[in-house]
């Protein structure tokens, strides 16, 4: 005897529960978005705000190997490959390109001061621009 199995109720979802899913998911991004998209502005600013850090501190060991701070010619580079003709250099004091450049990946500013004054890193920030609010505005040791 040959029985086909009996076919059951219809499985499946009709196109109004996708609608509503859809409806909800688009609701939910609606209000988390702009949150989130705060947070990661946010953490763009700490994030700079660390890597001028170390930067600073690759400066320190920078200048406890050569006794001078980097020239602006030099700039941060030197942190990275070893300026020419300087036989005391102990580098690389950073371990990649990546460390002297900002999380808006724009290259740190550097402005070397006389010796008595540790020399200013800094990004403008989101818009590139001096001065600025919120995650515009410039970060610097």
């Amino acid at each position: 005897m040959n029985t086909l199995p009996r076919r059951s109720a219809q499985k499946g979802v009709t196109i109004l529960e996708i609608l509503i899913v859809l409806t909800i998911m688009a609701l939910v991004a609606a209000l988390a978005g702009p949150r989130l998209i705060g947070y990661l502005g946010r953490a763009k600013s700490e994030t700079a705000n660390l890597q001028i850090q170390q930067v600073q501190n690759a400066l320190q060991l920078f200048y406890i190997d050569l006794g001078r701070y980097p020239t602006d010619a030099e700039g941060l580079r030197v942190l990275v490959d070893a300026p020419n003709g300087e036989t005391d250099w102990r580098g690389p004091y950073l371990e990649t390109d990546a460390a002297i450049i900002d999380p808006w990946d724009r290259p740190y500013l550097y402005e070397a001061t006389d010796e008595s004054e540790n020399p200013k890193v800094h990004s403008y920030g989101r818009d590139g621009q001096e001065g600025g609010a919120g995650e515009d505005a410039d970060v610097s040791n």
